[in-house]
């Protein structure tokens, strides 16, 4: 595969949903994981291709489409309890700063909203290539993830346990599997 050269990467670009996953790791019952994903979201950024650090990107996920593969847990999650998706329909994410780590690990730093609250985070991104796709289409690729804390959200719900602890842990793990099309 023949490598973009970076000042052909600067521009703006808009997330390919078909081929992105948004998605989350969360602790139950104190002894597995449950994983998830949102499935619709959009989102754009302006790459710099010679100076990563001028970057910039949003990302506006519904919080009804969560999708856990189970409906009945996914009902709960977009309840009040959880996400109060009638409430509350987005989550964002807009970009303050971006931090090179080295040529391709980077610090996204920006404004995380759930549920009106506002946090500062930094995702750790891997930049993952680029590459013309066969309609000639130029596609970047990233991969990145970040722990957060859902009470820091307001979404606090939970559940004793007989034996001790609670029904959904505090981390959650935001993933991001990232495809992006350039549109100038």
């Amino acid at each position: 595969m023949t490598e973009i050269p970076p000042a052909e990467l600067t521009g703006t670009y808009t997330i390919d949903p078909v081929h992105t996953e948004i998605g989350f790791v969360a602790r139950h019952a104190m002894v597995t994981k449950v994983r998830g994903a949102f499935k619709e979201f959009e989102g754009t950024a302006y790459l710099d291709g010679e100076d990563p650090t001028k970057s910039t990107a949003t990302v506006t996920i519904k919080t009804a489409s969560i999708d856990t593969r189970n409906e009945q847990r996914d009902g709960h999650l977009r309840a009040n309890d959880f996400l109060d998706a009638p409430t509350f329909p987005e989550i964002t994410f807009v970009s303050t700063r971006v931090e090179t780590l080295d040529a391709t690990h980077f610090r996204l730093a920006g404004d995380l909203t759930i549920k009106e609250t506002t946090r500062a985070i930094g995702i750790e991104f891997a930049y993952q290539g680029s590459a013309r796709d066969p309609y000639g289409n130029l596609r970047v690729g990233f991969e990145g993830s970040v722990p957060i804390s859902r009470k820091d959200y307001g979404v606090s719900w939970n559940a004793a346990l007989e034996g001790g602890g609670v029904l959904v842990g505090d981390k959650v793990l935001l993933e991001f599997e990232i495809s992006a099309i350039k549109q100038d």
